[in-house]
């Protein structure tokens, strides 16, 4: 805005301060005060004159005030732009993406795995038409505390944005996403819920209206797998429990009828522990799997959420654990 105004003051006073060792700029507040006042006052002055020279002055200073601020906004945007086809164009995570064959977005999903293993699994009980894979590596980094460009850099999050295929931030462009649906299938454990919620901070974050859409969802694999003896000849039954609630009911409901299951009791603690059977069963055949679709149905209690859970300010959180604590029961605890 200051760019090429030039003002030329005098200031007389007993014991001048100064910032650095060049002794360039004035630093006496008392002095700081009053020449940003005196220069204040000033130039409104000269800006609602209605001299006719002071009026073509003021026009030719706002001309220039524009443009400054259109050459500002278009080295940002053009900076901003590199930046981002730069940190796409070199993720060498596309690799790993396997495709689905449909071309209409509506019928497809893109499921996230974890790692290399459950990507395997996925493979063999996905349907390749219409069920694309991508394999994150661990933990992502936790956009809310990051910047644009450290987001950018990070190969995880630079893939899922290319493969999403919409930009982000306030050039996110929803009509132009590759899939009707994306589902984060993470394991059953606290690390999955954890990787769940960093994917969560970085879709609320950097492409908010797949959330507002309903397009975002998480898949809700099983805790357990029980297989209930038949008598006779007939096959066993196989259920599946999604908490040890529900587990410690159906145990009780085939106590009381009188049959039995096979022990030990199959606990599930990753999803690459699945056969390809049980995976595509349980939490990839839209016909009997569950998924949970993600809504931001108060947007300012949801940013406040994430502010409070994955922000820097970490006392806040602390106190939210402490508080939480009293109510937790322990034997939700996955360990």
């Amino acid at each position: 805005m200051l760019a090429g105004l030039t003002a030329v003051i005098t200031v007389r006073i007993a014991e001048p301060q100064f910032e650095g060792q060049t002794k360039e700029i004035l630093g006496t507040p008392a002095a700081r005060q009053i020449v940003s006042k005196v220069v204040a006052g000033e130039l409104e002055k000269k800006l609602a004159s209605a001299k006719k020279a002071d009026k073509q002055q003021t026009s030719v200073l706002l001309e220039k005030i524009v443009s400054e601020m259109k050459s500002r906004i278009s080295a940002r945007q053009l900076k901003e732009t590199q930046r981002r086809k730069n940190a796409l164009e070199n993720s060498s995570m596309l690799t790993k993406l396997v495709e689905c064959r449909a071309k209409e977005v509506e019928s497809s999903e893109l499921f996230i795995v974890e790692g290399d293993s459950a990507l395997g699994t996925a493979k063999l009980a996905r349907s390749s038409d219409y069920q694309a894979l991508l394999p994150i590596r661990g933990k992502i980094l936790n956009v809310q505390k990051a910047s644009v460009s450290d987001m950018l850099s990070n190969q995880e999050c630079a893939a899922l944005i290319q493969v999403i295929g919409a930009g982000t931030g306030r050039s996110f462009d929803v009509s132009a996403v590759r899939y009707g649906k994306v589902v984060l299938m993470t394991d059953a454990d606290v690390d999955g819920a954890h990787i769940r919620t960093l994917l969560l901070t970085l879709f609320f974050r950097y492409m908010r209206p797949m959330i507002e859409e309903g397009r975002v969802f998480a898949a809700v694999p099983p805790l357990h797998r029980v297989e209930v003896v038949q008598p006779g000849s007939r096959p066993n039954d196989v259920r599946y429990t999604y908490s040890e609630s529900e587990l410690i009911a159906l145990l009780a409901e085939l106590e009381t009828s009188g049959l039995r299951y096979k022990e030990p009791i199959q606990r599930y603690k990753g999803l690459g522990e699945m056969d390809a059977d049980q995976l595509a069963e349980t939490t990839m055949d839209p016909q009997r799997r569950s998924l949970r679709r993600i809504r931001v149905e108060d947007a300012d209690a949801a940013e406040k959420a994430f502010d409070l859970l994955m922000g820097s300010v970490v006392a806040p959180r602390k106190d939210f654990i402490i508080e939480g604590s009293r109510a937790l029961d322990k034997d939700r605890i996955d360990a």
